[in-house]
């Protein structure tokens, strides 16, 4: 995925059932884990956020394709790519992929939202702009 970036996933027994395939709630977990390391890349740690910033993101909405299984031992790459922003949100779309194959994709829309209250809050400037610049590179 152009202008996306890429964490590689090894897959354990444990993201797999009894038939050696990844459980399908699992690639959820890949894609959070990409969307941690790509937040993470940008300079910020979601602790730290919370308890500096006073805001959390939250998953609002999930939208999972799955075309192929990935299997125990695999190594995958997952991407993270930006969507639409909103004052209070980020659509990101997601992609598994082994060897280049594409194995599922995703749409995550995140909400920022006040700590405290649960209640939608505005992306802090600094990472809006963070965000912004990433999406411009």
């Amino acid at each position: 995925m152009p202008g996306s970036f890429l964490l590689p996933v090894r897959v354990y027994y444990e993201d797999t059932d009894t038939g050696g395939v990844v459980y399908y709630a699992n690639y959820l977990k890949f894609m959070e884990r990409a969307r941690t390391e790509w937040l993470r890349s940008l300079g910020f740690e979601q602790d730290e956020l919370s308890r500096n910033e006073g805001v959390i993101f939250a998953v609002r909405a999930a939208r999972v394709e799955y075309r192929k299984p990935a299997r125990f031992n695999d190594l995958l790459e997952v991407s993270v790519a930006l969507g639409s922003t909103g004052p209070a949100s980020i659509r990101f779309e997601q992609e598994v992929r082994r060897d280049g194959e594409l194995l599922a994709s995703g749409e995550i829309k995140i909400a920022c939202i006040d700590v405290n209250t649960f209640s939608p809050h505005p992306i802090p400037e600094r990472i809006a702009a963070r965000v912004n610049a990433w999406r411009a590179s």
